[in-house]
């Protein structure tokens, strides 16, 4: 028997306890392990294979000993390496982070965990293997050995993907899709409305306060008011004005825009100086810490739509709600863009679109600029755009030579601009007639993850590490893909600032050069900087 496939496997493994974007415990790190190492030593079982199927040297005796030995050993080497390396990586992740560091990465109970998984893959391997052989073995009877070997291929993966998708994974995501629409409180388990006519889903309001969800009646009654935007401006202040459409509002995406449109009509919307269109997060989910800022620059003069729709966790929305996000941005981007250029130019509002994570993708989608070219937006701000972003990835091709691909410059900055946590957004000044504003953290696994990582290092990773990556980060083929996955599961888990974990402090900067609040200055950015540092309303992606 060959040593080749659990040399490979013992590789992937070491090569999986290397640092990535996101810091791992040992919980994860052992699943992690476990699956990198059970897929190296299903490559290894596969060249093998192929190398007997080819008719090539097979070697035997003391020969095969030695070649054996040979496999193994560097194999074990840098196994013991990684292993004693791998608290180092870690804590180097951790520091940048300002991450409380670990005394050990509990070898013992990560090697039980790897071992756990990888057991239990091998297992289900063999229970594939042994269906497949008895399958053969039947038709063998009833057909000519190749054609019997096709079909019993054919049959076998046609029955794993009805189990899967109609057993197994249509279960789960049954349950998820219940557990989420409860925690939404809908209808019945709705707390009372609000008895403010001037609130979405108030008696006065076109929205019903039932339909709306937990996540969107916590957008419309939080957040600062007259008052306190007044205390902190030095000046009167209005209201800012929050209307939200829940999923259960209406059956289509058209129906949801058209009421969240006559909402911002009964509360005169359109005579605000700002207009913001936004896109929740997969759950419907809005960062308090973007929207919060912003209203405290424009001193409440100032009304913020937002439509839901779906309720599952961003993750699993992009990978089986993709279509109704998408059109829900665009039904209730382009509503909100036609009604606004029938108003005359000096009587509108200045009109701009924002998204954080999976409602960057789809607001991102829904901002046709072609539609808008006789009547643009003033801007957008995007934040954590995924990476399967076209208009993210059409910004991000254009990038001047030279510049780093975790924080590059477009041109001369006049239309697209990036920040970041430690890019600064470029000030108000220098813009043309619309200003588009990317907001990305360099360890943000969602902005980052590169499908092609699975045979070739990621641009990014080619460069010199940002300040928050850690310089020990490596490629390694199949190994890579799989740690920027777990990257993507954990991102929300890294500290505020960081990951996917975006926060209030960092949107003032990126607001400030896209709406140019009236007499804002440098000192009221540092204040409400200060602000923010002392608890108000800081918020991570938790969509």
């Amino acid at each position: 028997m060959s040593l080749f496939p659990l040399c490979l496997g013992l590789a992937f493994f070491a090569a999986s306890l290397t640092p990535s974007l996101i810091p791992r415990g040992w919980l994860v790190q052992g699943v992690l392990g476990g699956l990198v190492a059970a897929l190296g030593y299903m490559i290894g079982r596969f060249l093998v294979t192929l190398w007997r199927a080819l008719g090539l040297p097979r070697v035997r005796g003391r020969v095969a000993t030695v070649a054996h030995l040979l496999a193994a050993a560097p194999a074990l080497a840098l196994l013991v390496f990684c292993l004693a390396r791998a608290r180092d990586w870690q804590n180097g992740i951790r520091s940048r982070m300002g991450m409380e560091l670990l005394d050990s990465v509990d070898v013992p109970n990560m090697a039980v965990a790897a071992l756990l998984v990888f057991t239990a893959l091998m297992l289900a391997g063999a229970l594939v293997r042994w269906t497949f052989d008895r399958l053969r073995a039947w038709l063998y009877r009833h057909m000519p050995r190749r054609t019997a070997d096709v079909s019993g291929l054919l049959l076998v993966t046609l029955a794993l993907a009805v189990i899967t998708r109609d057993g197994v994974l249509d279960r789960v995501i049954r349950g998820l899709d219940q557990s989420y629409t409860t925690a939404q409180e809908l209808f019945d388990t709705a707390p009372p409305p609000p008895d403010d006519a001037r609130v979405p889903g108030s008696a006065a309001s076109v929205i019903d306060w039932g339909a709306m969800g937990q996540p969107g009646r916590n957008f419309v009654t939080e957040g600062p008011d007259a008052r306190a935007i007044a205390a902190f401006r030095g000046s009167p202040a209005l209201d800012p004005i929050r209307v939200y459409v829940g999923l259960a509002e209406a059956d289509s995406a058209q129906e949801r825009a058209d009421r969240a449109l006559a909402e911002l009509l009964r509360l005169g919307a359109f005579e605000r100086k700002v207009l913001i269109v936004a896109m929740p997060t997969g759950t419907g989910w809005l960062d308090p810490g973007s929207f919060d800022v912003v209203e405290y620059m424009h001193n409440g003069d100032i009304a913020t739509v937002a439509a839901q729709y779906s309720y599952l966790q961003s993750p699993m929305a992009l990978l089986l709600e993709t279509r109704a996000g998408l059109d829900q941005a665009r039904a209730l981007i382009g509503t909100i863009h036609r009604h606004w250029r029938s108003l005359p130019r000096d009587r509108r509002p200045r009109l701009y679109v924002h998204g954080l994570s999976l409602g960057a993708w789809a607001s991102m989608y829904g901002t046709d600029l072609f539609a808008l070219l006789d009547n643009p937006i003033a801007g957008a701000l995007w934040a954590g755009p995924p990476f399967p972003s076209a208009r993210w990835n059409e910004a991000m091709a254009e990038r001047r030579p030279g510049s780093p691909y975790v924080a590059p410059q477009v041109g001369a900055g006049r239309l697209i601009r990036f920040a970041s946590h430690t890019q600064d957004a470029g000030g108000p000044e220098g813009w043309g007639d619309m200003r588009l504003m990317f907001l990305q953290y360099s360890s943000d696994p969602i902005v980052f993850y590169e499908p092609a990582s699975l045979w070739r290092a990621p641009a990014w990773m080619r460069e010199p590490p940002a300040p928050d990556v850690s310089p020990d980060l490596s490629f390694t083929p199949v190994v890579t893909q799989f740690q920027l996955v777990v990257d993507m599961i954990l991102a929300t888990s890294a500290p505020e600032g960081h990951g996917h974990s975006y926060y209030a402090r960092d949107y003032i900067g990126p607001w400030v050069a896209v709406t140019a609040p009236e007499g804002w200055t440098p000192a009221d950015s540092a204040r409400l900087t200060a602000h923010c540092d002392m608890g108000f309303q800081q918020g991570c992606d938790n969509g």
